[in-house]
């Protein structure tokens, strides 16, 4: 997974020469002292960089510009300490290209009610500082989380932290490489899409590789190699008996263990953090990739089946954006409904390809038939998700922009057993209840691909679409079908204008 503390968040401060030496002194001292808190919590998992004091218009196009060339900055959270006149940011933030968190704080928490003075109100100006920059930048247009709150505030960290990870995942995304296996599943709309303007909206790129590449590179797998892998299976899964030594379906085992083996080597080759295939091009390989996709997400490549690029982008984003909390992020797909009106709910599932991430208890290593693909029976590793608070994610090319759109739900243990269902599965029940969550996704044109998340909040989603610049749709507890349809209708003649 992406280790997030490598990477710097600058803070700076906004102020002016108007206030003299001193003041300006007691600015930047307190705003070392605001950054290095901050970079001490343990809530926030990237390095939070006290970078400067600025008060010229020059200092502050620097800033912007070496911003812009770091490689380890993601972002920058502005403090407007005093009053900084907004008219010296403009040029800065013109050519700004990372990022953009307004803290809205002030040093003190409290009004020191018997001594404040006029040096005090001079000094602490953030009230009215914060509201000169964020004119400029609303008028500018610029896309940027504003954050208010006292610095030291639980809930401040928790929505600094929140940002910092998601200007993480965005940062990946610039360099994401895609690599797609076949082409899309025949005659599927939701699958495709334009990926030039997907990669001028989001930076990742996808590209299309033969699957003789691929077989070429399993092929080269070594016996050394591949046993080494059962190891590790038998150490981490329950594996099914006839997938075992001198038994007759080990040997589809060895072949599961060489196409992951040489898919991993093929990604790390190009430098690829997520991938898709399709199970109708499968030309050189003995059995659809089962267990070597589920492993594969679980070390933090994104994934989309049937060619879709877009989920396996929107995967490997929120695996980046949750690194480090418990829970997991897995493809994911509604795959049939439980109308029963006294526990309404949806089972989600794949044919093979959910991420053991999201797991309730130790997966088993099994085989079974597919029924679909032409090739020999797949391993795959079988459980239940674990239940809890969760989302689903789907990002949809609309053709003049893109929507991402999420539905919150929570997990339920399955009411029965399912041993005849031999897949990954979780069971949810959807916000506000299944038929009106089912009724909006579908009015929004959501896919039926997601990425299911267990740690991510609809919050990190927003941050997202907010930096990217993109519609965001939510269903939730307070959806109501006919305002979601205003909603849908206003934003189509929004982003029709802009």
């Amino acid at each position: 997974m992406t280790n997030l503390t490598k990477l710097e968040v600058w803070f700076v401060t906004g102020s002016q020469h108007l206030y003299g030496k001193e003041t300006l002194q007691q600015v930047a001292s307190h705003s070392k002292k605001v950054a290095a808190s901050l970079n001490r919590s343990k809530k926030i998992p990237v390095s939070i960089k006290f970078k400067s004091l600025l008060t010229t218009a020059d200092e502050i196009f620097e800033l912007c510009k070496d911003a812009n060339a770091s490689a380890n900055c993601i972002g920058i959270i502005t403090w407007m300490h005093t009053f900084s006149p907004a008219k010296m940011w403009i040029n800065g933030l013109k050519i700004l290209h990372k990022p953009l968190l307004h803290l809205h704080t002030q040093f003190n928490s409290d009004i020191p009610w018997s001594t404040i003075d006029m040096d005090f109100m001079n000094l602490n100006q953030s009230a009215h500082g914060g509201r000169e920059f964020g004119h400029l930048s609303t008028r500018m247009k610029v896309n940027r989380k504003v954050v208010v709150g006292h610095w030291k505030d639980s809930d401040v960290l928790d929505r600094i932290a929140v940002w910092t990870r998601v200007a993480a995942a965005w940062s990946d995304s610039q360099r994401m490489k895609i690599a797609r296996f076949g082409d899309n599943m025949r005659q599927v709309a939701v699958t495709e899409g334009d990926k030039v303007a997907a990669q001028i909206q989001f930076g990742y790129e996808v590209n299309g590789y033969g699957m003789g590449a691929l077989a070429d590179q399993i092929a080269g797998v070594s016996k050394k190699e591949i046993d080494q892998t059962i190891e590790d299976y038998f150490e981490s899964y329950e594996v099914m008996k006839v997938l075992h030594k001198r038994q007759k379906q080990h040997s589809a085992l060895r072949t599961a263990a060489q196409i992951e083996i040489g898919l991993r080597q093929f990604l790390q080759a190009g430098n690829f953090t997520a991938f898709t295939d399709t199970f109708e091009n499968l030309t050189g390989l003995k059995q659809l990739p089962g267990i070597a996709v589920q492993r594969l997400m679980a070390e933090g490549y994104g994934f989309g089946a049937e060619g879709d690029w877009k989920t396996a982008a929107l995967v490997r984003s929120m695996k980046v954006m949750a690194s480090g909390l418990p829970g997991g992020n897995s493809f994911m797909e509604d795959y049939t409904y439980h109308f029963n009106p006294n526990n309404p709910a949806v089972l989600g599932a794949h044919m093979l390809e959910i991420c053991p991430s999201i797991a309730a208890g130790k997966p088993s290593c099994e085989i079974h038939p597919l029924g679909i693909g032409g090739k020999a029976d797949p391993v795959r590793l079988v459980f239940d998700g674990a239940a809890g608070a969760g989302l689903n994610a789907s990002m949809i090319d609309m053709g003049n922009r893109f929507r991402l759109l999420i539905n919150t739900v929570t997990a339920i243990p399955p009411e029965e057993k399912l041993p005849n269902l031999p897949v990954a599965r979780i069971l949810w029940q959807a916000h506000p209840d299944l038929k009106t969550a089912a009724h909006a996704w579908i009015l929004a044109g959501g896919a039926h691909h997601t990425c299911y998340s267990q740690n991510l909040t609809p919050e990190y989603l927003e941050d997202y679409a907010e930096i990217a610049g993109i519609e965001l749709t939510r269903i939730d507890q307070s959806t109501n079908i006919q305002n979601l349809k205003n909603e849908l209708r206003w934003n189509e003649l929004y982003y029709r204008t802009v």
